[in-house]
């Protein structure tokens, strides 16, 4: 194994990768992760790093967890591939939520005035094209389908800087099933923000009119929904560990504790604390006016 020092979802870990191994493609998903995905000499004299282990089988890939050591088995394709970077930030999940952050499937933006907004939805409800028509608005990005939400010291929650990258759907009627070029975000928030207002959106054109309903208190429904989503991450099911490349596998990832499944129960009840609404409109701009009349 050749020890090596990786950054990526703000923290770093010692990652051993075998001898050989050319982590090139991985590089080249470094946009396409919070916090990027950068390879450097692994420091000397500093604390404890995770480590995260990677080997290549022929086997079935699976996910063995000893301690602060997460070990890969992948496929020699997939180990090959941007999928060395997916798997080595989801196998950190559990050492970002122990340091009370923690991965969402949601977007991210900023208003003028330095606050943050957590856009959540279902695929498809709109989340990008709202994120985006807020940037035209005035709003700083902070992510777009991986968005970072954390808690300080003093128990204030924040949004740090998520993917800065967003798969954008060509307009035009007959182009919807063209793929979508990845843009890159900008502007883009470089350091964390107070959390102002979370908004869950349903961007649909047979809604007559954009409307914000509050959420607040939440319904069993909502906390279900929001129990579902914290977790996603660090059950590992976004990330499949034979790659994009044919049948996907993925396990559920064996990351989760008791302590950290009290924490995250911890985070509904704070988020509930927030401005927290529903936004429904028939299209982005109508949305993203809203949520701008409401939070900025």
């Amino acid at each position: 194994m050749s020890p090596a020092a990786v950054a990526t979802g703000h923290l770093t870990a010692a990652l051993e990768l075998p001898e050989g191994l050319d982590a090139g493609p991985a590089l080249t998903a470094a946009d396409r992760l919070p916090g990027g995905w950068n390879l450097a000499p692994l420091p000397t004299g500093s604390e404890p790093l995770p480590v995260v282990g990677v080997s290549v089988a022929d086997t079935a890939p699976e996910v063995t967890v000893t301690g602060s050591r997460v070990q890969l088995s992948l496929t020699e394709r997939a180990a090959r591939s941007a999928t060395l970077a997916y798997t080595t930030y989801t196998a950190l999940e559990r050492a970002r939520q122990e340091r009370h952050m923690l991965t969402l499937h949601a977007n991210a933006a900023v208003t003028p005035s330095g606050r943050g907004v957590l856009l959540l939805g279902n695929k498809g409800a709109g989340k990008t094209s709202v994120t985006l028509a807020l940037g035209e608005r005035g709003f700083t990005h902070a992510g777009d389908d991986l968005s970072i939400l954390a808690e300080d010291d003093a128990g204030e929650l924040q949004l740090l800087p998520g993917k800065a990258t967003a798969a954008v759907r060509p307009k035009g009627a007959r182009r919807w099933q063209d793929p979508k070029p990845v843009i890159k975000l900008a502007p883009f928030v470089r350091h964390p923000v107070p959390l102002a207002a979370v908004v869950r959106l349903t961007v649909h054109p047979a809604v007559p009119s954009a409307v914000l309903v509050p959420a607040t208190p939440f319904s069993a429904n909502e906390q279900l929904r929001l129990h579902e989503a914290l977790a996603r991450y660090i059950s590992g099911i976004p990330t499949p560990l034979t790659g994009p490349a044919g049948a996907p596998y993925g396990p559920v990832w064996p990351l989760d504790t008791p302590h950290l499944a009290r924490w995250r129960t911890h985070l509904v009840a704070r988020l509930e604390q927030h401005p927290y609404a529903y936004v429904y409109a028939p299209d982005a701009d109508s949305a993203a006016d809203l949520i701008t009349r409401e939070y900025a």
